[in-house]
């Protein structure tokens, strides 16, 4: 397992090393940069000056070069140019707390409520729990989260008043947004779910039980539930990572500062290294959820680990 591990966290480097490296080259070859609007009313040795201080006045590789030198030896993303003097480590720690927080909690309601939804409808299939939850996971996947948030604050907050409109601090601010971000994760996992679900009912160890006089619930709880949540389990990395950045738009709407507002800013601004620092934080943090993912499959399913075990001596006793 400690072999597994080390394997995947090796190509997580690789990947995102080659990922920041195509952001970086992507990044600058947009026309313009970020100083132009700045200085342009500027003596020639202060404009020269702000350009020397970003390295933006040496060729396109030594700036690459400049780069992972600088994450490298000291540790650092390097400094904002829109927010000169702060690093932009500073703002992903800052601001982060705020987007996991209302990223988890939506994944979390989610893939809760997802599961025992597919459940449900893979039980009373073609009934009407079915019908309920097939629409309302046709609903959440084809509304678009920005339209269903200007609904939801249209009613909930210029009819009804019961929650703010924007804003950030209380339970009441996070009432909203987090309505409108799991709604998506909720239809995804109840499709796969009982997708999953229908597929293990059909199996003959399932037939099995039932026949010995095992309860339904007992069926679900200890055979239909562990052998149909793979699948889920498989959507739960990504989700995470694609909550987690999905929530520009909430953030937006609904005026929360969360790292995705100044992401959204820097792209706009052309903050050429906090767009790249940032973008370095997202992969990292869906790659490591990739990992978690396989483990978490390692946990819930031995018969993985099992089978790795016996592939791994195969090939050792036809080397030998």
């Amino acid at each position: 397992m400690l072999i597994y591990i080390l394997k995947r966290i090796l190509y997580m480097a690789m990947v995102l090393f080659i990922v920041v490296s195509i952001t970086f080259f992507m990044i600058h070859n947009v026309p313009g940069d970020p100083l132009t609007s700045s200085v342009m009313n500027l003596p020639d040795q202060v404009k020269a000056n702000y350009y020397a201080r970003y390295g933006l006045d040496k060729p396109l590789f030594e700036q690459y070069l400049r780069f992972w030198k600088l994450l490298f030896t000291e540790g650092s993303l390097g400094e904002s140019i829109k927010y000169p003097g702060r690093l932009v480590e500073e703002f992903i720690l800052k601001y982060s707390g705020i987007s996991a927080r209302l990223g988890l909690i939506s994944v979390a309601i989610g893939f809760s409520v997802g599961i025992v939804f597919g459940i449900v409808a893979a039980i009373f299939k073609n009934k009407w729990p079915d019908y309920a939850v097939m629409l309302t996971a046709i609903a959440g996947i084809t509304i678009p989260v920005f339209v269903l948030a200007a609904v939801f604050q249209y009613f909930f907050t210029v009819k009804l008043q019961w929650f703010p409109t924007t804003g950030w601090g209380t339970v009441r601010h996070m009432v909203l947004p987090i309505a409108c971000m799991c709604l998506s994760p909720i239809a995804t996992y109840a499709r796969y779910m009982r997708s999953s679900v229908l597929d293990v009912l059909g199996q003959d160890y399932i037939l099995t039980a039932e026949s010995k006089g095992v309860s339904s619930f007992n069926v679900v709880r200890r055979h239909v539930f562990r052998n149909s949540v793979l699948p889920a389990i498989t959507l739960l990395g990504p989700s995470v990572a694609s909550v987690f950045t999905g929530s520009f738009v909430i953030e937006s709407m609904f005026a929360i500062p969360g790292l995705g507002t100044y992401f959204i800013r820097a792209i706009n601004e052309r903050d050429f290294t906090m767009v790249l620092g940032m973008n370095l934080f997202y992969c990292l943090l869906y790659i490591a959820s990739l990992l978690l993912v396989d483990i978490l499959y390692v946990v819930i399913d031995p018969r993985i680990r099992l089978a790795a075990s016996k592939d791994g001596r195969r090939k050792k006793a036809h080397a030998e």
